[in-house]
């Protein structure tokens, strides 16, 4: 495995394609692997669909979405991720600007560390998610999970959100039953996409998704993150506003 990421990164064709054979361990009756630091090359504060398109909000959907962005606006709601470095939640996380890591440990757990704020989410594998009344009584930011490989895919489900927190930078919402799909997976022998369908039929007529690509940067290691304090310099990622 390391070789053939060695190799890739000597740029031969060749050791690319073995790389990605190497990642796509499932093949041989192996766990792939998807560890490494990943960063976006690329920010966008609202939600991009796949296929295009605006969100397919519901009449109580669209009247919450415009009350966010008002309220965003005349500061009278605060955007608590950013103003108190709370977890951002889903899917929100996924457009981070900021690098993350992804680490296939301990056992019988896969887990994402974000700088952003040091989010943390833990992915229980091959478990079944809590029961409906312990999402209820204990929802986290970013939901609980539990997943699974399909092949060279994680899938990833998650429920049990908080109701505060955004869908994206924008301020488009989500109620407590939003439940969320992820598929993650190795594209090439550098790059990462995972594809998240949404799931709330309170504020969204149908089920929807987004897909975010990563490049794998294992020459990145992940720094510090407090509120109020400087951060990283984000000037290689297009779209990020700069002061």
């Amino acid at each position: 495995m390391r070789n053939f990421l060695v190799w890739a990164r000597a740029g031969s064709a060749m050791a690319a394609a073995l790389a990605v054979t190497g990642l796509c361990g499932s093949a041989y009756g192996q766990t792939p692997d998807i560890s490494g630091t990943y960063w976006a090359t690329e920010y966008r504060p609202k939600i991009q669909l796949v296929g295009g398109g605006e969100l397919p909000l519901t009449a109580a959907g669209k009247a919450a979405y415009e009350k966010n962005i008002a309220g965003l606006k005349d500061g009278s709601l605060t955007d608590n991720a950013r103003k108190f470095c709370v977890p951002d939640g889903l899917p929100r996380v996924l457009a981070t600007p900021y690098p993350f890591e992804i680490i296939q440990a301990p056992p019988g757990q896969i887990t994402l560390i974000y700088e952003l704020s040091h989010q943390v989410r833990m992915i229980a594998m091959d478990k079944p998610l809590p029961k409906d009344e312990e999402l209820t009584v204990l929802p986290f930011f970013n939901g609980h999970s539990v997943g699974h490989f399909e092949g060279d895919t994680l899938v990833v489900e998650s429920a049990g959100f908080k109701e505060n927190t955004f869908v994206d930078a924008t301020g488009a919402p989500h109620t407590d039953e939003l439940r969320t799909v992820e598929r993650i997976r190795r594209i090439s022998a550098t790059e990462l996409e995972d594809v998240i369908t949404i799931h709330d039929p309170k504020y969204y007529t149908r089920d929807w998704q987004a897909r975010f690509v990563y490049t794998l940067r294992d020459d990145v290691w992940l720094e510090g993150y407090v509120c109020g304090e400087p951060h990283r310099d984000l000037s290689s990622v297009v779209g990020v506003r700069r002061p």
